[in-house]
């Protein structure tokens, strides 16, 4: 219970947290972002790091001048398309004996299942939709590389994912951050963040439960 209000204090609390890293690390602070964004989108065991909001605060950051913005997006950028392709390879090495496995329980089956309604309904977009998607985001590339997607065709739509996602959250930041009702209300906002990015999901539980008691 404790690492659960550890992380849900860092999500919360995200720009005074980055702020100490900031202070403590200076330069290298790029270093640890693009560590976070890489193991946040490489491996189905971190789903629970921040994304969006993290992005979205250093954009923040980097309008008051503690990184360049520019080298920021090409820095979080790298990083969500080296952590995807990362994680599509050890889908395509270990993917199916994971996913067919009893006895390996690191990777929640329910979330490998849900990514496969993604793919089904979406196809390959389903790489650039699940950017913005928490939980799917981990686990689409890996499910991809388990079977569902050819590495030419996956590259591609991992590039385009990638682009528009720390785009839209890091510039986002930047240009909207410090404006005073966002800046003094930032935990709010940050939440609000994290909420619209699960509406996807929540809204397919809905409508799939609502089928389920249609068939009844």
């Amino acid at each position: 219970m404790s690492i659960i209000k550890e992380i849900i204090d860092l999500i919360i609390h995200l720009d005074v947290h980055l702020n100490q890293l900031i202070i403590e690390y200076g330069t290298f602070t790029y270093i640890i972002l693009f560590l976070v964004i890489f193991a946040e989108t490489g491996f189905v065991v971190t789903p629970f790091l921040p994304g969006d909001s993290l992005i979205f605060a250093a954009g923040t950051f980097a309008a008051k001048g503690s990184f360049s913005i520019h080298i920021l997006f090409l820095i979080l950028t790298s990083a969500a398309i080296l952590g995807d392709t990362l994680n599509y390879w050890i889908g395509n090495f270990f993917g199916l004996k994971i996913i067919e496995s009893r006895n390996i329980r690191i990777v929640n089956k329910t979330h490998i299942e849900k990514t496969h309604k993604f793919f089904e309904k979406y196809g390959g977009k389903t790489i650039i939709i699940a950017r913005f998607v928490p939980i799917v985001r981990t686990f689409a590339p890996f499910v991809a590389g388990a079977g569902s997607m050819t590495y030419k065709k996956f590259i591609s739509y991992n590039i385009i994912g990638a682009i528009l996602w720390v785009g839209i959250f890091s510039y986002g930041g930047f240009y909207f951050g410090n404006i005073p009702v966002i800046k003094n209300n930032f935990s709010l906002v940050i939440l609000i963040i994290i909420l619209i990015s699960l509406l996807p999901p929540i809204i397919e539980v809905i409508k799939h439960r609502r089928e389920k008691k249609a068939l009844l």
